[in-house]
């Protein structure tokens, strides 16, 4: 199903994370899902401080991650940029703004047990 010049999870991962930094994205955490999940290799959780920011962020990395690497996004709640799911394959991005992000808790849900107990 993938050809031999597409992107690796790794070099989206990378991408995702470099646009965030430059976005301004706060709190991002990286969950390996490889051996955990079939839907992706890995999933990055994000926040913006607000609606607009959520959104631009969201935005960008798509635009980015189309220009540079060929990769076609589906994007999920843009248009009201409290949670907006980027679903780029092989990695799932979710970026919140901190207020959603407390409600839904989704790196409480990824945690194995290991980590939950060094988790704040």
């Amino acid at each position: 199903m993938t050809a031999p010049d597409e992107a690796t999870s790794q070099q989206i991962l990378a991408a995702i994370l470099k646009s965030l930094d430059d976005d301004k994205a706060e709190e991002i955490v990286q969950i390996p899902l490889r051996g955990k999940s079939e839907m992706a290799d890995h999933m990055v959780i994000a926040s913006g401080r607000s609606s607009r920011q959520v959104a631009a962020i969201a935005e960008k990395l798509t635009e980015r991650l189309k220009a540079d690497l060929g990769v076609l996004c589906k994007v999920e709640g843009a248009e009201i940029g409290d949670w907006v799911l980027i679903d780029s394959g092989d990695v799932i991005v979710h970026v919140f703004r901190p207020e959603v992000r407390e409600f839904y808790q989704l790196e409480k849900m990824w945690q194995t047990p290991m980590n939950s107990a060094t988790a704040g």
